[in-house]
């Protein structure tokens, strides 16, 4: 009598939420302009003359809207609506994309072509900021896993779209423009997934605009004091699961003696699917167990990874299952990141709360990004790879004595209770 009860509850919910792959359709335009940026335009501006220093600078000022877009991600919560954010940064978005392509491509086109990128880049947050929201409002505890996985998927997979199709696309269709022309249509387009979700009713909107915000600001403090919010904002800032080793698999190709056509498949198509699959596979797992433990979990099995590829003999096949394995890994790290996310926002304030704890994670991969740039000049690659495993391994150490010392303090018994 009790699991045939169970069984009606799910499947009555799952009449009345979205499936989870319409997140993945959602936040198309979010790995499409990113993919966009880092590997078309770079490609095409390098080819014409513009300077590798020149190109990085770019990239930087693409990630800078990233790093403070939960200055602004109130505007979602006490502004529009979720979807009309959506539907508007997607447009915004389209339309830089298109104008990176009808600029001239030359070395004198870079300041406006970087006008574009920032605007492209600022009007993306909110798209993210959006699907974010309107996840956290149409899916059920148990299935929170699942979307996060179809998010993360769509999110890693479009960004092998915006860069694999876009270049594809230049290097084969008559002009330029028109490469940009079809990503803007798919950005377009993806829109049509907000026919499939419900438009969120947001619980701390009221009629005056100033004490909306208050009760967003309350909102956010309220949940970073319950212990699921507290102990999801310490399990994000750790470095752990943060995928940084995979920005130099490239750089360090030779020391497996692996092939030019062998990096670009593993680090490109292959691992942008492999990604996606790992990120699918790990929803799945976040919706069977603890979401916090899955989180250490994958971390671990990534940090195995890097030590398996350090002592493994450094071939060309070994490069390729142990990049391929990693890859997997941080599908199923970043699914794990979002589903924690996910379970300690709740509602509410939800576009400004998961932006929060979003901002708190890039914290970990900005560090490791410089600390491993710096072991791999001193060390080079083994000693990269073992420095991420060490760093992992002493991140979930340092979890389980964060989690004894709320459990057991009177400050942890407090937040428990509230």
């Amino acid at each position: 009598m009790r699991n045939t009860r169970k069984s009606s509850v799910h499947e009555d919910t799952l009449t009345k939420n979205a499936h989870p792959f319409v997140f993945l359709i959602l936040i198309l335009p979010f790995g499409i302009i990113s993919g966009y940026l880092t590997v078309t335009l770079a490609y095409l501006f390098t080819k014409a003359g513009v300077s590798f220093e020149a190109i990085a600078g770019l990239v930087a000022a693409s990630l800078v809207p990233q790093l403070f877009k939960f200055v602004w991600a109130p505007l979602v919560d006490i502004t529009l609506s979720v979807k009309k954010w959506h539907i508007l940064s997607t447009i915004i978005s389209a339309a830089c994309v298109l104008g990176t392509c009808i600029i001239p491509v030359k070395v004198s086109s870079v300041p406006l072509l970087t006008i574009f990128i920032i605007a492209s880049n600022f009007a993306i947050t909110f798209v993210s900021t959006a699907v974010n929201s309107l996840s956290a409002y149409d899916t059920p505890e148990h299935l929170k896993g699942r979307v996060s996985g179809y998010i993360q998927a769509g999110n890693l997979g479009s960004a092998g779209v915006g860069g694999g199709l876009g270049l594809w696309l230049t290097q084969h269709l008559p002009a330029v423009w028109m490469a940009g022309a079809v990503l803007a249509l798919i950005c377009i387009l993806s829109c049509a997934g907000l026919f499939f979700v419900k438009e969120p009713t947001i619980t701390v909107r009221v009629k005056k605009l100033s004490k909306t915000l208050g009760n967003v600001l309350r909102d956010v403090w309220q949940t970073v004091k319950t212990k699921m919010g507290l102990l999801g904002l310490v399990i994000v800032l750790l470095p752990l699961g943060t995928n940084t080793a995979s920005t130099l698999f490239a750089a360090f190709a030779n020391d497996w003696k692996a092939s030019a056509d062998v990096v670009a498949l593993v680090t490109g198509v292959a691992g942008g699917l492999i990604t996606g699959l790992g990120s699918l596979a790990g929803g799945w797992i976040c919706d069977k167990i603890d979401r916090k433990l899955c989180y250490l979990l994958f971390g671990l099995v990534q940090a195995a990874c890097c030590v398996a590829m350090a002592f493994c003999p450094h071939t060309n096949t070994m490069y390729i299952i142990w990049t391929l394995l990693y890859f997997i890994t941080a599908g199923m790290a970043y699914s794990a990141y979002n589903a924690v996310t996910l379970e300690a926002i709740g509602k509410g304030a939800a576009a400004t709360k998961f932006e929060v704890y979003a901002s708190v994670s890039n914290a970990p991969i900005y560090l490791m990004t410089f600390i491993e740039g710096v072991v791999y000049t001193k060390w080079g690659a083994n000693g990269l790879l073992n420095t991420e495993a060490l760093f992992a391994c002493a991140a979930v150490a340092l979890f389980f004595v964060v989690k004894a010392i709320v459990n057991r303090s009177s400050i942890g018994k407090a937040i428990a209770l509230n």
